[in-house]
């Protein structure tokens, strides 16, 4: 059953675009099921029933798989056997039809403005880590990209003189300012790390001490370093950057449909959580303060 699964993948990568942990979790879900299937001795996909999909639900609740992995089993599956309907291997969909349980979605964390500040002065620039570093968070913070989309960036995709980022993704790509500060910080860090990023070939804008692009990993590291150092109890990701960004926009008066454009969101409805957060601040505000609430 390998074949048909790597199939489905190429499918994903090549027509759908999916980004590469979109292709690892999908991949890895639908595996999970099909070593199910062969540990009951199915092996032909032609025609896999409804009741083994229910029957591999349970047994991922047995295991103690949250909700939401179940429920994101499912669509994995079901994805994956549409995509074989579609090339005439299964007759229908075990998942089709199967209730997702839905949890209480979560609302992403975000940082004030007070703390994004105390995050952002933590690198010392004295040298060529804490120049990268305060580069790179100034950047996160000016622009709201991913993480992925940060470390992949290339010196030519950054516009010093007119103060612009080019983000090219395989999921989108789009234009975004960058406000003065962090622009000075991009352009202090080229000036001090122009003997290690000219090298002939490397054109990447964030590096190592190796002279190697920077990777997600790297950056993890980075964050959770000057969060402890900065003393914030609250749990910090890249993505909380990214979160911080569009909240902050959304608070002090940007439309959210150019919030959705800056920040890459395909559906709109991706990009209104953050207004349901500002919502819930003004109200935890009100509920503070009103004499009468």
């Amino acid at each position: 059953m390998e074949a048909p699964l790597d199939g489905y993948i190429a499918y994903l990568e090549n027509t759908k675009t999916a980004s590469a942990s979109t292709l690892q979790s999908y991949r890895r879900d639908v595996e999970r099921f099909l070593a199910f299937l062969d540990g009951k001795g199915i092996t032909d996909l032609t025609n896999v029933e409804k009741s083994e999909f229910e029957a591999y639900a349970g047994h991922l609740e047995v295991l103690g798989r949250s909700a939401s992995t179940v429920s994101r089993s499912a669509a994995a599956v079901r994805s994956f056997f549409q995509y074989l309907i579609r090339q005439g291997v299964a007759q229908c969909d075990p998942a089709a039809g199967f209730r997702l349980v839905h949890e209480k979605k979560q609302l992403p964390e975000i940082l004030s403005n007070e703390e994004v500040e105390l995050l952002l002065r933590q690198p010392v620039c004295d040298d060529f880590k804490g120049y990268r570093d305060r580069a790179m968070l100034e950047l996160l913070y000016a622009t709201g990209i991913r993480v992925s989309e940060l470390t992949a960036l290339n010196r030519v995709d950054v516009n010093i003189l007119l103060g612009i980022l080019n983000c090219r993704s395989s999921q989108n790509s789009r234009v975004i300012p960058i406000y003065p500060e962090a622009v000075r910080a991009v352009e202090d860090y080229l000036e001090d790390a122009k003997g290690l990023i000219g090298t002939e070939g490397n054109s990447a804008l964030f590096i190592n001490h190796g002279g190697s692009r920077l990777t997600r990993q790297g950056f993890w590291k980075i964050i959770k370093h000057y969060s402890a150092q900065a003393g914030i109890k609250k749990r910090i990701t890249p993505h909380t950057l990214r979160h911080s960004f569009a909240a902050h926009l959304l608070e002090n008066g940007a439309d959210l449909k150019f919030i959705q454009e800056m920040l890459g969101h395909a559906d709109i409805s991706s990009t209104q959580v953050y207004a349901q957060i500002i919502k819930n601040r003004y109200r935890e505000v009100y509920n503070k303060c009103h004499p009468k609430a």
